[in-house]
Order: C-alpha cells, then structure tokens, then sequence
C-alpha cells in the first residue's frame, strides 16, 4: 500500500506529460520538459519499489508502541448528511431500516449533537477537528466581507494568478486556500503514518497535505467559480424571474446553433469562454441531436446525457469540465438544462483531490463524476427548471458514482481510516419535506404526490449502503454511521433584515427603497446591525467593519444583549408562537481565536422556522414573516438542540449524550494516539471486541 501513491503519481504524469507538448513558441522547451518528466517519474516508481522493504521494516519498528494501543485495525466512517434521529426511529419502527436496526440492537444508536450554529459547513469541520467553530473559522457557507459588506465564500480563497510563466505546466493559474482552521485528525493520522483515505468530507477544498488520500467535497466550485450554476437554453421568449444562466435561442426547422458559456475569459475582463453548440430535434419529436467540439450524440427528452467533456480554450491554455444535458421539452417551446459545468476529475484545473492525481485514479476507474461541492441542482429545482423526478434521477446517478468508490476503498482498504460523505440524504430532504407536512405554505396549489416517499425512499437506500458496508465489516474493524444535524419542516422564513430595519437598527439611504439585494441602499454609517447568510446578526462594530458605529466594549455588549431579549421576545401573531428559540450571543455560545469573525448574534430558530431567502441575501421585504412556498421545504438551520444528528456504531457506546466534536478525538484514541490538546471534544467510551 505505502509504494502506490508513488506508482500511481508516475501513471499520472507518463499520461499528462505528452498532453502539455503543443505547438506553438516555446513548444521545444515543453517537449524537453515532458522528457524530463517522463524520466523522473520512471525513476521515482523504481526507487519507490526498490526501498519499499527497508522503508516498511523502518515504519513497522516505528509504528510497534503506536500498534500496542490501537483498539481496532481499520475505522470507518460512513456519513449522511442530514440523517434525523426521529426519522430513523420511525422508518426502523416500521421495519424499513433492517440494517441500522441491526446496528442499534447489537452495537448502538445515539442521537448526536450538532454544533452552533447547526448548518453542515460548520458541523462537518468540527467533525473533522474536533473543536467548536471559535476555533475552526467556519460559521456559515458565507460571511459578510467586512471591508464592503458583501458576500464572500466562508472556507476557502480562490486567487486567479494572471501572471504568465514558464515551466510545468505552462502559463499561469489560480491559487487556491483552505480558510478553515484548527487540524484534522486524518492530518494527525497521517503524522504518524496511519494511512487515510477521505472522500467527500465536506470543506476539504482544497485538500490538505497528509499522508492519505482525499476527495474534495462541499464548497468545491464549478468551472465558473460559483457554488453551481445551470444553463437553460431555450426559445421562450424572456420573462420575470428568470433565473440561471439563460441561453436564448433561435430555432429554424427544429434546428438550432449557439454557445456554451463557460469559465471567465482571462484575456478579456467581463468576457466568457465559449464553446459552440448545435441542435437538431428528431423528426419523431422525442430526442434532440447534439453537436460540439466535432462530437455529436442524441439525448432523448426527460432523459440525462453521460457526462460530456467540455474543454474552453484560451490562448494556448485548455480549461476542461464536464456537464450532462436534459432535454426537459422539445415542442412547441424548446427547454434544454445544462448541469454545473463540473470541474473535469481526470483534467482538473482547481486542486479537488490529495494527491492531485487521485481524482484522476478515480476516474480512469469509475469513470466521470460529478465534483461540485454542492453536486444535486437543488437551485435548479427550487426555481422550477427542472421537476421532481429529474432532480431523483440526477441526485441518485451521484450517490452511484460516490457508492461505487466507497465500496471499491472499502474492499481495498485493510487497514487505517476510511471515511465517506453521502449529501443525498440532505439535499432529498431538502426538497421533499413538504410531504410530510400536509400544511406546509410549499403545499399549496401543488396537486401532485407522485414523490410523496421520497424520503423514505432516500433512508432505505441510505440502509442498504449500510448493509453492503457491513458485509466488509470484521471484528477488527469499527464502523460509526453519522449524521452532522437533523431535519425539520421549514414553514415560515424570519426576515431578520426587515425587523431590524423596523426597530431602527439598519437604516437606509435618504431616498432609498426597501428591496434590494445585497443590502443595496442601506447607510452603513448609521446602521449598528445586520443579518447576513443563515446564522444570524453582526454588529456594525468600529475597527471591524468599515464603517462601523458601535464601539467594543460597554456598547457592543450593551446591543447584544438588547437584541437577544428583543429576538427571543419576537411573536409570529398570525400563528401564536415565537419563531425564534433561543438567540445566542457569539463570545458566550462559542470559545476561540476566531469568535470574533462569527456573527455576533447566532440565532436559533423554532420547528418550522428559518431565516427567509430574501434575508439571506441581504434584502428588506414587506414582511417580518413570510410563507416559504419553494420546493426546499426542509431545514436545519434551527436551535441545534431541535436538530441532533445519528450515531449508529457496531460497538457499544456508554456515553448517553454524545457529540459531533467527540468523533475526532475517539477516532485518534481508537488509533493509539489519545485526544489531542486543543480538542474540545471528549473521548467515547466504548465496548466490543479489540483487534
């Protein structure tokens, strides 16, 4: 196991070298280079294998007191992401989750608390390092950019390097920075040569260096750079509320030519690369012909295309991704979706994996497969592109792909950590939860219940991963099934940004209009608070924000506490109750370096509430409370004690009320190695068999 990294890097490089060889000026010095690199790859497999038996003694020898302590051989970790408690209880009572009812029975089943706030970026990282979010830096998907106020991507910085370069590979590109802090365990792992292999763990863009493998997961962008962004091309003519990337177009005799819009041009500020489409629907009227880049196929209506390679040229540089098409209508009105343009695993231009030739192993062993962080177009859903059953088809042909790597690491895997995130739990409830709440506002004017078990639906599958998972599964080996957070019904959305524009804490412009996006018009010199994203306030605090009003200290303190009564104390008329559970203060909610960087007010929302859309992005409407009528009809963004996530575990678990943050330093415990200083979280105490 030790020497395939190395062997594989040299497969990776004799494929890519004599791609980088075009030409052009400056071709013989690529093609020097490719020689060289063809050499040094030989002799970096051969020296690989040559050492292979003293290097193993060396690390046997190493590794003997680590060994000693360690209470199992192998530990996995399967993930779903959303997985309720009450849920499980309920399908498992009605004998549908045969598989976790075997695991509760002979091992055990936990509820899990979930972190503050309880929303998956934040939860996954402390999975990951055992610490509460003070000392991970992770709050929400978003965060407000103090120096203008506006959004920002919460876990990692992508910087586009503009300057050209000679060398491997040619021309420049972008750099890429994990914003999360703290350490991961599989880091910790690693520094002492257990072997990891992580896939899909959400914010592990980019991947750290360990001494493991890893496939990025939640908040990896598409090939535009955004979180995901489809395309219709259609020739309805334009209408309000258009949303996407909309492609018009001009058919003639069922035949049409366009363009593919893809990454930003880096030779042309404003400008997008192309790629040119043509179309042409059968003559029975069912399929619709497609042509680009000399490649032509048919794709029949309410079907997905395979994963088609996408490569934009600019200059001499190739961008490669990858998209599936869906003919959702071919007469009278044409409507043809694109996917997010994903970023292309076997050419990839962003770091999504660690070692970088691992999603290209992946690859050229499975075949293409989607890897945006957020890969299930629930956007695409929510804005009624495309309908219930395309959403299934294209969230369940994802969980294919990422079951057919789990279980291949599964059986390969002998020893050391396996860890693996599944979303479509999520992203299923997500959508779906109306049909469990028959007075759900998303319920109205909607007479189909075609999907109405989608949730049971997506819980039996998650069973039946979880039964081939314990076919693999010895005496030696532990295997936890987790969950970051539960699920509840998302009624009726809180717009934070209205009530405090109400109460006289954000103010706007002489002669601005309540309505914008983006906090358009507000006097940020005389506004002391705002709500951003999904988490709650922050204060318009000086020498923080740019124009920051209040003061540290006594005022800042002093608002806080202000706004916390005046939340917990806010009434939903209409329906009797108070949306808001508990609002907790940030400093006193949260210890660590970064409390400061988290909103200053986190609030935690009542069953059947949740921050509304329009305040979410920063927009004052009419109303306080509004009726969510969207598709995405469920959520977590709740007070996290209404929200536990599942511990399911083939050993008992004596603690009654574990947590996600005690996953990291149990795991290292399990590993010999005990629970690291600065984790907050605790060491479960657990029974069963050892190696």
């Amino acid at each position: 196991m030790k020497a395939l990294p190395a062997i594989f890097l040299a497969i990776a490089l004799l494929s890519a070298a004599p791609a980088q060889a075009y030409i052009g000026p400056g071709a013989g010095f690529a093609l020097v280079s490719s020689f060289f690199i063809l050499i040094i790859a030989a002799a970096l497999a051969m020296f690989t294998i040559l050492t292979l038996p003293m290097r193993t003694i060396y690390l046997a020898i190493k590794q003997r007191g680590i060994r000693k302590k360690m209470k199992a051989r192998r530990v996995v970790v399967l993930g779903f992401d959303g997985l309720d408690p009450a849920l499980c209880r309920r399908f498992m009572a009605e004998g549908k989750l045969p598989n976790l009812s075997r695991l509760a029975g002979a091992g055990a089943f936990r509820e899990l608390a979930t972190t503050i706030p309880s929303i998956s970026p934040v939860a996954w990282s402390t999975f990951a390092t055992g610490v509460n979010p003070g000392k991970h830096a992770i709050f929400d998907f978003f965060t407000r950019d103090p120096r203008n106020y506006q959004a920002v991507l919460s876990s990692a910085r992508i910087n586009t390097v503009r300057k050209k370069k000679r060398g491997f590979p040619p021309g420049g590109g972008p750099t890429v920075t994990l914003l999360r802090k703290s350490t991961s365990f599989w880091k910790i792992l690693g520094d002492k040569k257990i072997f990891s292999t992580v896939l899909r763990v959400p914010i592990t863009f980019p991947p750290e260096k360990f001494h493991g493998a890893c496939l990025s997961a939640m908040c990896a962008p598409d090939l535009r750079g955004t979180q995901g962004s489809f395309t219709l091309f259609t020739d309805t003519p334009p209408q309000d509320g258009d949303k996407g990337e909309i492609v018009r177009l001009k058919t003639a005799d069922g035949r049409f030519t366009t363009a593919i819009p893809g990454p930003p041009d880096p030779d042309s500020p404003g400008g997008v690369l192309t790629i040119p489409l043509h179309g042409e629907i059968a003559a029975a009227g069912d399929a619709l012909r497609l042509t680009m880049a000399g490649e032509s196929f048919t794709v029949r209506r309410g079907e997905y295309s395979p994963w088609k390679r996408l490569t934009f040229k600019a200059g001499r540089k190739k961008i490669s991704g990858i998209a599936r098409f869906l003919p959702i209508a071919l007469t009278p009105r044409l409507k043809l979706y694109m996917t997010p343009i994903n970023i292309d695993p076997e050419h990839p231009g962003l770091p999504i994996s660690h070692p970088f030739f691992y999603s290209i192993c992946l690859a050229k062993l499975h075949g293409p497969f989607a890897t945006l962080g957020l890969a299930e177009d629930t956007w695409a859903l929510n804005e009624g592109v495309i309908g219930e059953a395309d959403f299934l088809a294209q969230a369940y042909d994802i969980w294919q792909e990422r079951e057919a790597a789990f279980l291949d690491n599964l059986e390969k895997t002998g020893e050391g950590l396996l860890a693996c995130v599944f979303d479509t739990t999520d992203r299923v409830q997500h959508m779906f939860f109306r049909y469990l709440d028959a007075d759900h506002p998303a319920n109205e004017g909607r007479d189909s219940d075609t999907h109405k078990n989608a949730i049971e639906d997506v819980y039996r599958r998650a069973d039946e991963l979880v039964g081939k998972t314990l076919r693999h599964i010895g005496p030696k080996d532990i295997l936890f099934i987790i969950s970051d957070h539960g699920f509840k019904p998302f009624k009726w959305g809180v717009n934070l940004n209205t009530w405090l524009h109400e109460q006289g804490y954000l103010v706007l412009e002489e002669g601005a209009e309540p309505g914008g996006d983006w906090f358009a018009g507000v006097d940020w010199k005389r506004t002391r608070a705002f709500a951003f994203g999904l988490a709650g306030i922050f204060i318009n605090t000086k020498g923080r924000e740019r124009d920051g009003v209040v003061s540290r200290g006594a005022e800042r303190d002093a608002l806080a506490a202000e706004l916390k009564e005046k939340l917990e104390s806010l009434s939903d008329d209409e329906r009797g109750a108070r949306p808001i559970k508990r609002a907790m203060i940030a400093d006193r909610a949260l210890k660590g370096p970064y409390v400061r960087q988290a909103p200053d007010i986190i609030v935690g929302y009542e069953t059947g509430y949740r921050v509304s859309w329009n305040s979410a992005i920063g927009k004052i409407s009419r109303r306080v409370i509004e009726p969510n009528r969207k598709p995405w009809s469920g959520d977590h963004c709740l007070a996290p004690e209404l929200v536990p996530g599942v511990l399911f575990c083939n050993r008992p678990v004596e603690e009654e009320k574990p947590a996600l943050m005690d996953l990291a330093p149990t795991i290292l415990d399990i590993f010999g190695l005990g629970r690291q200083r600065f984790q907050d979280g605790k060491t479960l105490a657990m029974g069963g068999e050892g190696p």
